[in-house]
């Protein structure tokens, strides 16, 4: 079924570029041999960091040196690397010994998020509290009498516990759980949980019940935990066509995708891994730049520079274009403004319609953009926010356009497939972005505006802070990238730079976190809004 209706849009397709000029057929050829190589399985998702995302970048690589578009890169290259924080992982030199029985790491033990790497060798007894020994601590009490707080945090209460046991003379803590009630409790590698001083770790039911039966026997305990922050290199790809003009026209679109959605942001429910080709997010995107490139290079529109970035990291929260905008390979200050391509692939037949975002970060938008045309239906959107790379040129005073043909039932999944394509309707879309850039060859350097700010966040809230979350940021809490204007983080004097780490009676340690305590709060509640302005801790009263 799945080729026959592939065969039925190919069919479509085909008949109606026969109407298209010879030279609109070969960028439509283009544009399926694009989109068809990287949404390939072989590229296996083109997750940020792995041999799928290597394989994208060296055909945009090509394809650039093919346009004759200038290395930008680093090196004289056209590649741009970035790290990517890819949470913690326990390092194999870590171990718990009891008498002699070497523990197996996340199976009979694990550290807890706080743990310090450190080492630890003692001699002691279940029953006993020596100071500097290690300490014992059944969790059953905790668990059992808390089971009905919606506030509870098991992680945050151990910490607290380990924090006054330590206080009292423990060397090490190792915790464990008798009650029948299960805690959810392991090693989780996306922490960014500060280590208190003492060496924390959890055991479970079965290593305490063998090794631990008696409990004033004695225990020779050895103990070395070295958790690390894993690191993947991102790569952005950039190329560039030097008019010898002042200012330089940014287009951009970023290539990652999810991978086998091992970063958790897909929508996919199946219970088998499977790859997520992102066709439409966005090979369709990065298949019209690099069609845009070759248009721009052979034309008449000389009064501006051209810069190509493929981003990469978008999907874990814009990285590519943040690590571009802070490493920029050209003055910044000489960019005219920057379009984004992203999601162009899915046209609608019926609807015909495309957004255009941006609108309001300069008012020459207003004079070039039309509120009609004779293939799409145009929708507006004036912020120069929202999920994706324009919002991080935003950040820097540039103007920005953000091209989108809309959301569809195979977003964020594996059947997000090359079959799936209105390719004639991308070709429209590409033709007609050509025209508005062209338009803006006779109008000199573009005034920026600042605009209302969306949230980053998938999902639903009732209210919001009105801050913009740096995704990049690797660090215990949520750094404020940017504060919308007019919005309560503004009102009560929260800066771009502090980072907040706890809303109400829910601390959080990273932007899912933050989300979750955020879905809590409806309008007119009060909460306390605590964070870190470099080395000083504020809070702040707010009502949503």
């Amino acid at each position: 079924m799945k080729h026959f209706c592939w065969l039925l849009l190919l069919s479509f397709q085909i008949s109606y570029a026969q109407k298209i000029k010879k030279a609109d057929k070969v960028i439509l050829s283009n544009l399926q041999m694009h989109i068809t190589y990287l949404a390939d399985d072989k590229l296996q998702g083109r997750r940020t960091g792995t041999n799928g995302e290597k394989l994208a970048y060296e055909y945009i690589v090509d394809q650039f040196s093919k346009a004759g578009l200038a290395a930008k890169g680093e090196n004289n290259t056209y590649l741009q690397e970035f790290e990517v924080n890819d949470g913690r992982s326990i390092n194999p030199s870590s171990h718990l010994i009891i008498n002699s029985n070497d523990l197996q790491v996340n199976k009979d033990f694990f550290p807890l998020p706080f743990c310090p790497n450190k080492s630890f060798e003692a001699t002691s007894a279940l029953v006993l509290q020596e100071s500097g020994g290690p300490w014992f601590y059944d969790l059953k009490d905790l668990i059992e009498s808390n089971k009905n707080n919606p506030h509870f945090d098991l992680t945050d209460a151990i910490k607290e516990k380990a924090t006054a046991l330590r206080k009292r003379g423990a060397g090490a803590l190792i915790v464990y759980n008798s009650s029948a009630t299960e805690d959810g409790l392991k090693f989780d590698a996306k922490s960014k949980s500060a280590p208190i001083d003492i060496p924390v770790v959890y055991i479970s039911k079965e290593t305490k019940n063998k090794y631990l039966k008696d409990e004033t026997a004695t225990l020779d305990i050895k103990m070395k935990i070295l958790v690390e922050e894993k690191k993947r290199v991102g790569h952005n790809v950039v190329g560039y066509i030097d008019n010898n003009a002042a200012n330089t026209i940014i287009i951009g679109a970023h290539y990652d995708h999810l991978g086998y959605g091992e970063d958790h942001n897909s929508m996919y429910t199946g219970t088998e891994p499977a790859i997520h080709n992102g066709a439409d997010d966005n090979a369709s995107g990065t298949a019209a730049m690099i069609e845009m490139s070759k248009l721009l290079k052979a034309s008449k529109y000389k009064k501006n520079n051209y810069l190509f970035i493929a981003f990469s990291g978008e999907e874990l929260g814009l990285y590519g274009s943040k690590y571009f905008t802070e490493h920029p390979s050209i003055d910044l200050s000489k960019v005219n403004y920057m379009v984004n391509l992203d999601m162009l692939g899915r046209l609608s037949d019926s609807s015909h319609a495309i957004t255009i975002g941006g609108y309001g970060t300069s008012p020459t938008w207003g004079e070039l953009i039309p509120s009609k045309d004779k293939y799409f239906v145009i929708k507006l959107d004036s912020s120069g926010t929202g999920p994706s790379d324009h919002t991080s040129f935003y950040r820097k005073d540039i103007p920005v356009l953000f091209f989108f043909t809309g959301l569809h039932s195979d977003y964020h999944k594996p059947s997000d497939d090359a079959d799936k394509i209105n390719y004639v309707g991308e070709l429209l879309a590409v033709k007609f972005i050509y025209d508005v850039i062209g338009e803006t060859d006779k109008k000199g350097k573009l005034a920026f505006t600042k605009t209302r700010e969306i949230s980053m966040g998938k999902g639903s809230f009732k209210v919001t802070l009105g801050i913009m979350p740096d995704y990049t940021f690797s660090g215990s809490g949520v750094r404020v990238d940017g504060v919308s204007e007019g919005k309560t983080a503004q009102k009560v004097g929260i800066k771009a730079g502090d980072v907040l780490v706890q809303l109400g009676d829910y601390k959080f340690t990273d932007v899912e976190t933050y989300m979750e305590a955020l879905s809590k709060f409806k309008k007119g509640d009060p909460a306390k809004v605590k964070l870190k302005r470099g080395k000083e801790e504020m809070s702040f009263d707010i009502v949503f």
